[in-house]
């Protein structure tokens, strides 16, 4: 039985290669705009349903320095994230409705299923690569640019 499922795994591989591809989300604009003026800039892919919040960063390898996870919680609560299956350190921001910045869990341990905390009511959780924030001077406080967020 074996010997007749060989030639299938190949094209199985390739198929989930592709179904990976064709589930990636299309890439948002957002800033974050840090005491002083600066502004920097990033592509999110925004996590709206329970599933992609599910899936988050999961399993990816990499993730270009300009890029991160925006993940819609959908209404204000407390909220707790975690590494599981996560390969990636990261910076989680976490942001209160009216996008100012309330907590920052910097260099996150990798498939930790330790749970990090929100430490406040938040809307959404953004996910950078570590050392991200540190390296942009962005801090609580700090404002994050998303039409998810109102001012």
């Amino acid at each position: 039985m074996l010997a007749r499922l060989r030639p299938v795994l190949p094209a199985l591989g390739f198929a989930f290669m592709i179904a990976g591809a064709v589930c990636a989300q299309a890439l948002e604009t957002m800033a974050i705009a840090v005491q002083g003026g600066q502004r920097h800039s990033f592509k999110v892919e925004v996590a709206r349903n329970d599933a992609d919040r599910a899936q988050g960063l999961m399993f990816r390898r990499s993730m270009p320095a300009d890029q991160g996870m925006l993940f819609d919680f959908g209404r204000v609560e407390p909220v707790s994230m975690w590494m599981q299956n996560t390969y990636l350190s990261l910076d989680m921001l976490f942001i209160r409705a009216d996008g100012t910045i309330a907590r920052i869990a910097a260099n996150t341990e990798p498939l930790s299923t330790r749970t990090i905390p929100s430490g406040e009511p938040v809307l959404a959780v953004l996910e950078l690569n570590a050392g991200t924030a540190a390296r942009l001077g962005i801090r609580p406080g700090d404002r994050v640019e998303h039409p998810l967020f109102k001012r």
